[in-house]
C-alpha cells in the first residue's frame, strides 16, 4: 500500500455545505494534511473566477482543475494548460440542450455567458461562483472560446434524459456529464478529474497510487479511476459509492474532514 502524498477534492457536495459554506472542520482539515506534508488542491466543474475563494483560506499553493480538470491554473487564475470544446461540438451541444429546453449558459475562461437572465439557476449560480453573467443574443460569436457549456433545468429526469441524448450526439467530440442533478456540463474532449489527478502526479513527480481523491458526483468517477485511494460522500448516490474505496459522512456532516481522517490513518498504518 502507498502512503499518500496529495489529496484532490471536488468542491460543492464535498468540501462546501449546501448553502456553500467552508465550515471551520473542514478548515482544519485541511491544515491537518499541510501539517502532515501531504500536499492538497481541488478540482471542480466551476469555472476558476468560482474557485478564488477557497484558495487563500485553504492555502492552496498548487495548480487547480476548473471546469471538471480540463484546464489547470494557478492561484492568479492563470492558465497553465487550457482546452476547448471543439466548435463544432458545441454548436451541437447548444442544439441538443435547446431541443430539451433547457436553459444554455457558456463559459470561457473568463466570463459566463447567457442568454436569459431570468432562469431558475442564474442567481444560485451567481452566489456559488461569485461572478455575474453577461448576457448575449448569440451564442456564435464565442463558440472558439468555449470552456465548459452547461444545461440547466429544475426538471431532474428530463436533464437525465439529455446527459443520454447529448453523450450519443456528441460521441466522443466532447465530454458531458452531470456535475449536480441539475447541471448538465458540456466540456472538452479526452479530459476530465482523472486527467487532471493523472496530470497532478507527473507535475509532483508521484505515482497516482499515491493521491486521494474525495467527492459525491457522477463527474469525479473519473478521479477515483485513477486514484490509489477513493472517498465518496455521504451525500453520494450509491452508483458513485459503489465505485469509491471508502466512503465518509455527507457534506452537511463535515464529511470532508472525516475523509482526511481516513486519509491519515491510512498513512499511519504503513
Amino acid at each position: 500500500m502507498t502512503r499518500i502524498a496529495l489529496v484532490v477534492s471536488d468542491v460543492d457536495g464535498t468540501m462546501v455545505t449546501k448553502d456553500k459554506r467552508l465550515t471551520d472542520k473542514v478548515r482544519a482539515a485541511v491544515q491537518k494534511l499541510h501539517d502532515a506534508g501531504i500536499g492538497f488542491t481541488i478540482t471542480s466543474s466551476r469555472p476558476p473566477v468560482g474557485m478564488r475563494f477557497l484558495i487563500e483560506p485553504l492555502g492552496i499553493t498548487l495548480p487547480i482543475g476548473p471546469f471538471n480538470g480540463s484546464s489547470m491554473v494557478d492561484g492568479q487564475l492563470k492558465a497553465i494548460t487550457q482546452h476547448l470544446i471543439p466548435q463544432a461540438a458545441a454548436q451541437r451541444a447548444i442544439e441538443v440542450l435547446d431541443q430539451y429546453g433547457v436553459d444554455v449558459w457558456m463559459f470561457t475562461n473568463d466570463e459566463w455567458l447567457i442568454k436569459r437572465d431570468d432562469g431558475k439557476y442564474v442567481p444560485h449560480e451567481q452566489d456559488t461562483i461569485q461572478h455575474d453573467p453577461v448576457v448575449v443574443a448569440d451564442f456564435a460569436p464565442y463558440l472558439a472560446k468555449a470552456c465548459k457549456i452547461v444545461g440547466a433545468s429544475k426538471d431532474f429526469a428530463l436533464l437525465e434524459r439529455c446527459e443520454v441524448a447529448m453523450q450519443q450526439a456528441l460521441g466522443d467530440s466532447a465530454v458531458a456529464v452531470r456535475s449536480q442533478h441539475y447541471y448538465l456540463d458540456i466540456t472538452p474532449p479526452g479530459q476530465n478529474k482523472g486527467t487532471f489527478v493523472t496530470a497532478m502526479a507527473q507535475r509532483l513527480g508521484i505515482t497516482t497510487d499515491a493521491i486521494a481523491t474525495v467527492g459525491d458526483m457522477q463527474n469525479d468517477l473519473p478521479m477515483f479511476k485513477v486514484s490509489g485511494m477513493s472517498i465518496a460522500m455521504g451525500n453520494a448516490t450509491d452508483d458513485v459509492k459503489a465505485q469509491a474505496t471508502d466512503v465518509t459522512t455527507s457534506n452537511e456532516e463535515d464529511g470532508f474532514a472525516g475523509a482526511v481522517e481516513m486519509i491519515l490513518r491510512r498513512n499511519a498504518a504503513i
